[in-house]
């Protein structure tokens, strides 16, 4: 098995709670890890028998920026959900950050793994 890490995806979306925070986007931080058998693409060294890292990141993008969440919960779960959408991500971690969430805190996040079947 390898891994692919898509490391602090910046993207500003809707999400939060407050009143406040349903009027302006904020940022948010996507952290993907994507396991998958890499064995295919080592003997190959051909793109199509790895897992397209930038169409899925294209996907999370555009998701998110489109969405209007409540819960940085609910946003993991549907990055999450996509990721696993590729038949070759065995098992994939997603993190989503939400900076300066919380008074003297850098961050707050949420983390959610699964495994695809």
């Amino acid at each position: 098995m390898a891994i692919i890490r898509i490391t602090d995806l910046a993207l500003k979306t809707i999400i939060g709670i407050f009143d406040w925070e349903r009027t302006r986007k904020q940022e948010v931080v996507i952290n993907v890890e994507l396991h998958f058998n890499a064995a295919k693409a080592v003997k190959s060294d051909n793109v199509k028998d790895t897992v397209d890292y930038k169409a899925i990141t294209k996907n999370i993008i555009r998701h998110v920026e489109d969405s209007e969440y409540f819960l940085i919960e609910k946003m993991a779960s549907e990055v999450l959900k996509i990721v696993l959408l590729d038949p070759k991500v065995k098992k994939a971690k997603v993190r989503v950050d939400k900076p300066g969430a919380l008074r003297f805190a850098r961050s707050v996040s949420v983390e959610f793994e699964a495994t695809n079947q």
